[in-house]
């Protein structure tokens, strides 16, 4: 577990849970398995579940009766609880995002900080990584990939330049990418510029923002009445997204054209205002200054 990151917003996220000794939890992001012990010493006959699709993680689980790894992504949650014989839960935590230790393994291309090949995939069983992004899409997708999640607003001159390099030789590594937005990074905010690439990347070789909105719509139908969804995101297109889902049910909300048609969300907010890291936590884990921590309750 020493490889993983350490586990951020600890107490809050537990204490958001509402923890009930014989209740049935759900950890969708198992990791290096910090929150999942956490949940565990809370418990007495409850039972906790918990999802990574890093098979990795694998490794992590600690010998309990009590827990079941499951090695899948969790926009398969409902089906697998359903597989298991468990109609609805108490409690769901999701802690989103990369950890430290996707970071650290230099081999997987999370980083542009070293030359690696450019992977990123969360489930190595995946076939489409980042260089074949880089290398296959047409200009208009690469365009949709880095307007959407690096929310750069004119990304054309971004993508001329990558279309442009990828002619002279295949992008493969996070130096060859990096070698052809040189000029784009040049001055002070570069590493802020980059980070938004890598992001973009990421999240598009992982559908990461297609499963947390599949992931989140099964889950009114999944938590019992009085139950905690808890949910610790890290860039503002996965707040935005779970912000608006625990006020209003939707993942995407626009005003309903209909005055007289009346929704009633299946949650309710715990906290009014989203909890951030104190500066003690920021001090510790200085990777965990942006992480967001929402709770709502199942109505």
């Amino acid at each position: 577990m020493s490889s993983y990151h350490i586990p951020v917003l600890l107490e809050e996220s537990i204490s958001g849970l509402n923890i009930r000794p014989d209740g049935i939890y759900v950890d969708l992001t198992f990791g290096g398995g910090g929150h999942a012990r956490a949940i565990l010493s809370k418990l007495n006959t409850g039972r906790l579940i918990a999802f990574d699709q890093d098979e990795s993680s694998m490794a992590n689980k600690p010998e309990d009766d009590r827990l079941l790894v499951l090695h899948q992504n969790f926009r398969f949650l409902k089906n697998n609880l359903r597989y298991l014989e468990i109609s609805q839960v108490d409690g769901i935590l999701a802690d989103l995002g990369v950890s430290s230790h996707h970071f650290d393994m230099e081999e997987r291309g999370f980083s542009f900080r070293v030359d690696a090949e450019l992977d990123m995939r969360m489930n190595k069983n995946r076939e489409k990584t980042a260089a074949d992004i880089l290398n296959s899409y047409t200009g208009p997708e690469l365009e949709r990939v880095f307007r959407d999640y690096a929310e750069i607003r004119h990304p054309e001159r971004l993508v001329g330049m990558i279309l442009r390099g990828r002619e002279i030789h295949v992008i493969r590594t996070t130096g060859d990418l990096l070698d052809i937005l040189k000029p784009m990074t040049r001055g002070g905010r570069s590493k802020k510029f980059l980070a938004r690439i890598f992001q973009a990347l990421r999240i598009e070789v992982n559908e990461e923002l297609d499963a947390l909105r599949e992931m989140l719509e099964q889950t009114p139908e999944v938590t019992a009445r009085g139950g905690r969804l808890v949910v610790i995101s890290y860039h503002s297109l996965e707040d935005r997204m779970v912000k608006t889902f625990m006020k209003t049910g939707f993942t995407s909300f626009k005003e309903d054209e209909n005055p007289l048609v009346r929704h009633q969300p299946p949650f309710r907010m715990v906290n009014k205002k989203v909890i951030t890291p104190a500066t003690d936590e920021l001090i510790r884990n200085p990777r965990s200054r942006s992480a967001k921590l929402r709770i709502a309750e199942r109505i």
